[in-house]
C-alpha cells in the first residue's frame, strides 16, 4: 500500500505536494502554485523521500498551475543538493511547468519526462 503525505502551501492553501511510495520509487505530486509559498514543503518532502532511501524520487508536476523560479529552484536543489545521490526525475509537460525549464535550460540538466508512467517505465 502506497504511504501518502500530504502538506499544503499555506496561504489559502494554494497548492500541495504530495509523497507516495511505488514500490521503492519515492513519487512527489505538486498540485497548484509551486511558488515561495509551496516550495520549502517541497524541499521538506524530497528531503524526506531521499532518506528514505528510495531507487529514484520522481517530481510530478502535472498538477502545477504556476511554475515561479522559488519552485524551479528546488527542482535544482533536488538534482543537486544533499538528496542528490538518488536518481531524479521531473515530469512536466505544456506550457505551464515545460516552456519555463526550457526558458531557463533547466531540460538540458533536469531528466524531464511527459507523463508519469513514462517517468516510472525508464
Amino acid at each position: 500500500m502506497a504511504e501518502r503525505d500530504v502538506t499544503g502551501g499555506g496561504l489559502g492553501d494554494a497548492g500541495s505536494v504530495a509523497l507516495e511510495d511505488r514500490n521503492g520509487t519515492a513519487v512527489l505530486h505538486v498540485d497548484g502554485a509551486l511558488d515561495l509559498a509551496l516550495a520549502p514543503k517541497l524541499r521538506q518532502l524530497v528531503e524526506r523521500a531521499a532518506r528514505l532511501r528510495p531507487a529514484m524520487v520522481v517530481i510530478d508536476l502535472t498538477g502545477v498551475t504556476f511554475l515561479a523560479s522559488a519552485g524551479m529552484a528546488e527542482l535544482v536543489r533536488a538534482h543537486r543538493g544533499p538528496a542528490a545521490s538518488v536518481p531524479l526525475r521531473v515530469v512536466a509537460s505544456g506550457r505551464i511547468t515545460l516552456r519555463p525549464l526550457e526558458l531557463t535550460c533547466l531540460t538540458d540538466e533536469l531528466a524531464i519526462y511527459p507523463s508519469l508512467s513514462e517517468a516510472l517505465a525508464s
